[in-house]
């Protein structure tokens, strides 16, 4: 099972997700999607953000993170009774997970890719509002995985596509552009002369010399 939340503290409103023990936490880790964020500390659900095309790892909003920060601390059985704890969060692709760990349980392939946020203590207010959009489903995920990649593929064909096209338009308009000023060269008339030029037939025969 996997619960959705609706943060609507930006515009548009975005999609926060998490599993509801560690057994659904496997699955999202396995089917995460590239702009998904993973925030983590103590042991708990793992809470994903799912980005809009305008976000990227830079630029989340402070409140969209205190969100994901506030469901980390309430779904952790340990962090839920404690002030003052740090949440970490990172790009799902940093996610790094082996055979040796336990359910549940990652760790991260570059330090430098993790962030931290601090809680102070549990904001009821956050927590009743997202509750309130709080959904449940059974989310086929790797369906939705195998299909957004295929997008992703589809799109990158696309632009692929568009580049070849653009860079051939390019390299027939310069063909044109240097075909035609070879062609203007031919009839330059500061150079040209007729036989009103010539003072007398020796020099129009040492033109052609």
């Amino acid at each position: 099972m996997v619960f959705y939340f609706t943060s609507n503290v930006v515009d548009p409103a975005s999609q926060v997700y998490m599993g509801k023990d560690k057994v659904e936490n496997e699955d999202l880790i396995r089917y995460g999607w590239e702009e998904d964020f993973h925030v983590d500390k103590l042991s708990s659900a793992h809470v994903y953000l799912r980005l809009s095309e305008d976000q990227t790892w830079d630029n989340i909003p402070e409140a969209l993170v205190q969100d994901m920060a506030q469901l980390t601390k309430a779904n952790s059985i340990e962090g839920s009774k404690k002030n003052n704890i740090c949440i970490i969060y990172t790009p799902w692709s940093n996610l790094r997970k082996t055979g040796d760990m336990a359910v549940g349980q990652v760790s991260f392939h570059n330090p430098k890719l993790v962030k931290r946020t601090y809680v102070e203590k549990k904001d009821r207010d956050i927590l009743l509002r997202l509750n309130k959009t709080k959904e449940e489903s059974y989310p086929d995920l790797q369906a939705q995985r195998d299909e957004r990649d295929r997008q992703v593929r589809l799109a990158q064909r696309k632009a692929q596509a568009e580049k070849t096209r653009d860079e051939q338009r390019k390299k027939e308009e310069w063909k044109a552009e240097k075909e035609a000023r070879s062609y203007d060269s031919l009839f330059d008339t500061e150079v040209m002369k007729t036989n009103r030029d010539w003072q007398s037939p020796e020099d129009a025969e040492d033109d052609f010399m």
